[in-house]
This record gives structure tokens, sequence and C-alpha cells, in this order.
């Protein structure tokens, strides 16, 4: 019986077939125990839940205490708030330029959107958009008339900066068996725009993403995070991650970048700040000034900032920081068993690290933590196929960070789709993986070697956990 040997060179390993005997009782495969996939069921340590419904992203973590469960209630009802404009008795201020005008419509489920069937009433997919050479703090350099995202919805009266369009090329990948994939390669354009476009634009479109388990990812040690950098691959395994040094707009310095596709985002206070501000056009006291300021068409000229309440922001920021991450499932199961098995030995987990830990945490149901989110939060060159070519603080054009795995076997039924990546072009696990490159080419090699049975095995282990 052959078994894939995660310390054996990839050419070894492509040469191998990777079965074990359908008849094998063992509950051991090299590195991998059951005990260890028992550990993992608590895929949020503490905070984890044990729900396959509808509502699997969107409930608060267990170990909450009763004045902190208030809380995130208060932080839920701002999550999914559907702002108006001004004047309004509650919950006004919403543009004059827009994405959304509420945050669960970006967050289908608590989870992330799919990819839009029309670019033009999207919700979920935006544009970020910068011109080469950064800002006073290393950031993208914002363009005129456009800033670094374009917002596509404005109140009557206004004028949206622009609408995206998009339009498809076949790109047909082939397995060793002979199964053949169809990708779509998108190509993005705007149009309908209110100010010139530079020639020099940088153009990045995303989808939102989930937001369940994030207070764990924000309180994972800055030195663990250190430890895992390999900048420059000192040890030869082609996977150099590497740290997202970022601008915070809410505590006004420098931190590690650890939320976003590009890991542009600090602190889950400053997301929740700068995206009712970015997003939705609601001004805070974090962030007090009206996007489009100084830009034709989208002033209000109210003076009525800001337009919401720094408690509002906080509960929102509990919010994001206290929902429950679901449980892995069917860790017994002998497929998902063998499919985590590939799933290490083909060299996924060097990027999607399986776990990680909190210590100190300022809401003592983060602290102290051990859970297994599939991440290093670090950014890895993913190859030009899906290369925005926008840099982003430290992140260069080929650069992403590594999307935690956690709870996508629920995404479905969750969030009504399975669509993958930075903006949803890959309508399913399979088509993700097809997608990497760069750093991961070599997996993705192998990927496209192993049986049909073996794909179906990592893929049950991957809609697992």
């Amino acid at each position: 019986m052959k078994k894939i040997i995660t310390t054996l060179t990839f050419s070894t390993l492509l040469l191998m077939s990777c079965s074990k005997s359908d008849s094998s009782d063992s509950d051991e495969y090299e590195g991998l125990t059951l005990l260890d996939l028992n550990e993992r069921i608590y895929a949020g340590g503490a905070t984890t839940i044990f729900s396959e419904n509808s509502l699997a992203y969107s409930v608060a973590a267990p170990n909450l205490t009763e004045a902190e469960d208030d809380k995130h209630t208060i932080g839920d009802r701002a999550f999914e708030t559907t702002f108006v404009t001004n004047p309004a008795p509650v919950y006004g201020g919403l543009g004059p330029i827009f994405n959304s005008n509420s945050c669960i419509s970006c967050h289908p489920g608590d989870g992330r959107a799919a990819f839009p069937t029309d670019l033009e009433r999207s919700r979920g997919f935006f544009m970020r958009v910068s011109l080469p050479g950064t800002d006073a703090h290393g950031g993208p350099l914002p363009v005129p008339g456009f800033g670094t995202q374009v917002q596509n919805r404005a109140l009557t009266g206004f004028q949206p900066e622009g609408k995206y369009a998009v339009s498809f090329t076949d790109s047909i990948v082939t397995f060793r068996d002979g199964s053949k994939v169809t990708l779509k390669v998108p190509h993005y354009t705007l149009n309908g725009v209110s100010a010139t476009v530079p020639p020099n634009i940088l153009i990045s479109p995303r989808t939102s993403m989930p937001i369940y388990g994030l207070g764990l990812l924000e309180n994972i040690p800055e030195a663990d995070l250190k430890a895992l950098e390999d900048v420059n691959d000192a040890n030869n395994d082609g996977i150099s991650g590497k740290i997202n040094y970022v601008w915070d707009g809410v505590h006004k310095k420098r931190m590690v970048g650890r939320f976003g596709w590009k890991a542009n985002t600090a602190t889950l206070l400053d997301e929740a700040a700068g995206s009712f501000s970015g997003d939705l056009g609601v001004t805070n006291p974090y962030y007090p000034v009206e996007i489009g300021k100084g830009q034709a068409h989208s002033d209000d000229g109210k003076n009525d900032d800001p337009e919401m309440s720094k408690e509002m922001v906080d509960a929102t920021e509990f919010y994001l920081q206290t929902l429950a991450v679901p449980a892995m499932r069917n860790a017994h199961k002998k497929s998902v068993r063998y499919g985590a098995y590939i799933f290490e030995g083909i060299g996924c987990a060097k990027c999607h690290t399986v776990k990680q830990r909190t210590l100190n945490a300022p809401t003592p149901a983060l602290a102290n933590q051990t859970f297994y989110p599939y991440t290093d939060m670090l950014l890895h060159d993913m190859g030009p196929a899906l290369a925005d070519n926008r840099p982003d603080f430290l992140a260069n054009g080929r650069e992403w960070r590594t999307r935690p795995l956690w709870g996508i076997g629920l995404q479905e039924i969750a969030s009504g789709h399975t669509n993958f990546l930075h903006d949803g072009r890959a309508k399913n696990i399979t088509e993700a993986i097809l997608w990497h490159g760069g750093e991961s080419e070599k997996s993705k090699k192998i990927f496209l070697k192993l049986t049909k049975k073996e794909r179906e095995d990592l893929l049950e282990f991957l809609n697992s956990i």
C-alpha cells in the first residue's frame, strides 16, 4: 500500500498513486491521526458551534457572558440595518454615493457574496482602484474622482462614480485521467463613469468575505505570524509568505494586516468603521468625512457628520469579533481522514496552516484558544492567472492573503452559492484549486495527477472543515 509522505519530494509524489486500501481499518495515516482530526472538530476552540443549517455562520460564540451576548445582539442589529438618506429619525446617513445600503446585503448569511449575475446591480462585489505609487502611509494611491474604491450607486440627484462590466474567455484544464474543467477568465472594465479614467489606473475586483471567527484571527500573536514568515524562502520549499504591514485609520499607526484579500486591514474596528464609511457612505466618529467630499456629484453638503454613533460602530466591531465558528463534521469518516492526509501530503497546509492559537485577548471568550482556521494569515504569490497587478501596502500585484478554509463546506447552505476566490470567479472548490499558481503551482500540478477518488476524498475533507 502506497502512502503520501510529506517529507518526500514533489517529483516522487507525482509518481505515487496516493492510494490506500479501502479495506483498511487503520485510524492513522503518516503524520495524521484520528485523534488529530478529533481535535480539529472544535474548529473555533471554545467558540465552536455544532450547526449545519442556514445559520451556521450567524450564531454568537457560545462562551460569551450574558452581557457580552447582549452587546453582540446590538452589533448584529447594526450589521443588518438598512440605512436610508438623511434626514431620518433612525439609521440615516446613506450615501450620497455608496456600494450598498447594509452590511448584511454584502455578506449573505454572514458569509461571502456570490459572483453577481448582473454587475450593474451587484451587492457584495466592488472594484478597488488606485494609481501607481503610494500615499503618505504607504498604501494605494487614490485616483482623482474615484478614490480607492468605485462607488456604483448614488442617491437621487447624485451620480455614481461608475459601473462595472465583465467579459469572459475560456481556459480548459485537463486532469491526468482525461477529465476537463473549463475555467472562465474574467476581463473587467469601468463604464458610465463620472470622472475621467486615467490610462494608468489599476483595477482590482473583489467580493465580500465571510465574517465568522474573525475575533480569533485578530488575536493570533504577532510573534506567531512572524515565526511563519519566510520572505526569502530560506528553507527552499518554494513558499515565501510575508506579513503585510498596513496603516490603521482608526488607531493612526502602522500595524500587522490581518483582514481583507490582501491583508490590508489591521483591526476589526477599522474594518467596521471603514466599511460603514467606504461601502455605505455613512460617516462615523472614526471616519467623519464623506467619502466623496470634494468630488463632483458626490458631496451632500448637509453638515450632519458624523451620521452614526461611536457606540453603534463599537457594537458592530464586537459582533465581528464574537461570531462562532462551525465545527468540523464527519471527522471519523475514512474518506475525510484520507482527504486530510492528501491535503497535507501535497503541500496545501504549507500556506493553509491548520492550527493557530490566541493568548491574551480583550474579550475573555477569545483568550487562550486553540483553533483550526487553515491559514497562515500571510501574503503569497499566487501566480499570473490570479494577479490583479495592483499593490496594496506591502502586497504586490500577484500576492494575496491565505484564505481561511474553515466552514467552506457550509457556504452553499449558509450563503446560497459555492463561488470562491477574490472576485468569485471559481464556481466551486475544484475550480478554486485550479486557479492556484505561483507558490502553489507544485501542489496544483499534483492535484491534477490525482485519481478521481483521491480528488473526491480531498474535496470531502475540505467540505468537512
